[in-house]
Formats: C-alpha cells, structure tokens, sequence
C-alpha cells in the first residue's frame, strides 16, 4: 500500500511538471550544467594529478636521485675558472653502497654531449656513460634490439642503445640494429633501440629523447671527465675553451624498501655535506614528492568541485524559485486537497517528489553531459582527463540533496496554507 502511494506520488510529481515542459525544463537546465561542470571539472584535475603522480612513480618509490649541479658563481663565465671541477665524484658513489646498509644498489651516470654522425645525417646527442642496471631502474620500452649487458661493460665494448627519437634522425631508411654510429671521434655499434620518456614537474626523468647510452669505463676511456661547456667564441686566455670538470652527473640510488627510503637520503645528504665544501649536488626523493603530489590532488579536486558546485547552488536556487512559484499557482488544488482530507505530509510529500524529481533528471543529464564536456577539454587542448565513478556518483547524489534541500521550503508553505483561505484563492 505504501509502495502504491509513493509511486502514484511520483506520477502526479510528473504529469504536473509536463504540463509546463519548457519552464521545467529550464529549471533542470540549472542542474545539467551544474553536475556537467563538477564532473568535467573534477575529471580535468584527476587527469593532471594522475599524470603528475605516473611521472613521478615512474622513477621508482624505492629511489632517490642525486644530481651534480654547477654553483651560481661558477656559472658566470666571465668570472669561472677555464676549469671548473663540481658535482658527484667516483668515491661518492662507492661510499653509498659500502656504508649504507639500506641500500640495494646504486647506478652512476655521466652525461657528454656530443655530436652523432652516420653519413651526411649529424645530429646533437646526449652520451650517457652508465652501467646495465640503469635500465633495472629507469625502465623504457623496448622497441628493437637488445639491452647493455655486463658482457658488453666488463669487455669494455665501443656498443651504445640509442632512444626512438635518435635512432629516427640518424637511421632513417636504414638498418638500425648493427649501424656504426660515429659519436665524437669515436663509433659505437648500435645494439638497441628504447623509448624515452620527457617528464615535467619537481623532477625531470632521467633520460631524455636525444640519449645514446654507453658503458661508463668506455665513457671514462674515451671522453674523460672534462667537459667543453663553451665553443671557439668563448675562449679565454691562451685560446682555452672553458671546460667543467664532473666525474658523475647522476647517482640513482635504489632502496631495500620505501619505508627507509627518506632515513637513507637523509643519511646520504649528511655524508655529501661532509665530503664536499659546497652544496654542488641535490637530492631528490620521487616518494616525498608522490605524497606531496597526493596530498595537491586532494586539495585541487576540493578547490575544482567547490567551483563547479556554485553552479549546483544556482540549479538549486532555480528550483526554489519555481517551486514557490507552483506554490502560488496551485492555491487553490491544494486547499480542495486538504478540504478533502489530505494530510500535510502528503501536501509536503508531493511537492518534495516534484522537486527531486526535477533535480534528479536534470543530475542524469549532467552526467552525460560531463564526460562529453570532459573529453571536448581533452581533444581540443591535449590535457589528459580521467572521468572517475565517484565522481558522477558524487554529482547525482548532491544533484538530489539540493533537489529535497531547496524543496522543503515551498513544501512545506504549501502544507501550511490555511484550506479555507485556499479555497477562496482566484
């Protein structure tokens, strides 16, 4: 019987509202485009804090990253040195893994810029002189050949992997795998081709599009530890190029697990400070940024739904109004209703379900609006977008709490009326 009442409530909700189409459809018109916008908001910052956060994981929780970095005064060429020594050294690298029990491995780096040549196709390169494990920890798809083995490092073998990119500029039209590639005035016989990643934020990636990896004893044989960081117009005195001296410029440093992971950068930052006069190094922990990066997501996704929760605030607003508005008109049925014997909960009743049943069709419309508004920001500006199911669960259910929220006050004066002075209502 009660299940009968409420579902012939919900009739009379819907036959009164289609009597007027159009000005309850613009009533709705407030909800649509109040849940549409919270779920594309919501879906524009879940996309970007997810992207972020991918980025950062994809450098390993378990890692913390050292960088060499040039001091600002050394980076004042009229000032600098023609010899510049800075950054991580050879013995920093054996320190960590000898003296910190938590640490499972570490994988040096040198960057040398270069140029790679292959025939009349030249190009800049970026020869990073590492060890195989770099590959264990900077992980790339694999997209020809094979990998640097300990085979290759320990036979100190002149093969280098090249990224997409180079291996597209510089091998375009012939056989990748097997290509002699002169690098400097050295060749490398080209074993693997990998794909790079760019990545953005706190903390680049450590590779980059333009990167030919080598074994670091062949890197330290054939290049050394000087580095040219000028050309011929900016020698010095006794036509000197102006060089950097760096025996590493990266350190990736791999933890047993991530709860000692911020114990051992700590522990690796106190041991630097001792060893070197100046702050030519940092230190970069991807698992304090990923919480960090965490922590803004939450933050922006509660700034982003309370701005397109206006927008819901105002669809709601718009209902009241309609609903007072019904109130006003209908007069003159609700006092023949309760002369009849209605109760005012049933007056409250029909009214209520009127009003949600506005604001819950207006929700339903703004959820398929919301992904279509979602994936237009996406096409249009290449901003990566994620539609979540909480969020259009989140939508529906506010949709319907304004809905009974700002429907309770024109219930209930229409509850109120007094019947007689109801009945005599023109």
């Amino acid at each position: 019987m009660r299940q009968w009442r409420i579902t012939r409530n919900v009739s009379l909700g819907i036959k009164s509202l289609l009597l007027h189409k159009l000005r309850s459809f613009l009533t709705m018109l407030g909800m649509v485009c109040g849940v549409g916008s919270v779920i594309s908001m919501l879906s524009v910052g879940e996309g970007a804090s997810q992207e972020a956060m991918e980025q950062i994981r994809k450098l390993g929780s378990n890692n913390i990253i050292l960088q060499s970095v040039k001091m600002a005064a050394d980076e004042n060429a009229g000032q600098a040195p023609m010899l510049t020594p800075f950054g991580l050294l050879y013995e920093d690298d054996e320190r960590i893994r000898q003296t910190m029990p938590s640490v499972r491995r570490t994988v040096p780096a040198k960057h040398i810029p270069a140029e790679g040549r292959l025939g009349e196709r030249a190009m800049e390169l970026r020869v990073v002189g590492t060890t195989p494990e770099w590959f264990d920890l900077v992980s790339r798809k694999m997209l020809a050949g094979r990998l640097m083995s300990w085979r290759d490092y320990n036979g100190r073998a002149g093969v280098c992997v090249l990224t997409e990119s180079g291996a597209r500029k510089l091998l375009a039209g012939k056989k990748t795998i097997g290509q002699a590639v002169r690098i400097g005035s050295n060749s490398y016989e080209v074993i693997g081709i990998i794909q790079s990643e760019q990545g953005g934020g706190a903390i680049a990636t450590p590779d980059r599009d333009t990167d030919a990896y080598i074994p670091l004893n062949v890197a330290r044989e054939r290049h050394g530890d000087r580095i040219e960081r000028g050309s011929r117009s900016t020698m010095g005195p006794g036509n000197q190029i102006p060089r950097d001296l760096v025996e590493l410029h990266q350190i990736i440093v791999e933890v047993n697990s991530a709860e000692d992971v911020e114990d051992t950068a700590a522990a690796i930052k106190t041991m630097l400070e001792r060893f070197h006069k100046k702050a030519d190094y940092r230190i970069d922990v991807p698992l304090a940024l990923l919480r960090q990066a965490e922590a803004t997501k939450r933050t922006f996704n509660i700034v982003l739904g309370s701005i397109a929760g206006i927008g819901l605030l105002v669809g709601g607003i718009g209902i009241m109004n309609i609903m007072l508005a019904t109130v006003t008109e209908r007069t003159r049925e609700i006092g023949i209703r309760r002369a009849i014997g209605a109760k005012r909960r049933q007056i409250v009743g029909q009214f209520l379900i009127e009003t949600v049943v506005l604001s819950s069709v207006g929700g339903l419309l703004g959820a398929l609006l919301g992904p279509a508004l979602a994936w237009g920001v996406e096409t249009s500006f290449g901003m990566a977008t994620v539609v979540t199911p909480w969020s259009i669960i989140l939508s529906l259910g506010i949709s319907v709490g304004v809905g009974i929220i700002f429907g309770i006050y024109p219930a209930i004066r229409a509850a109120n009326l007094d019947p007689i002075e109801a009945l005599r209502h023109e």
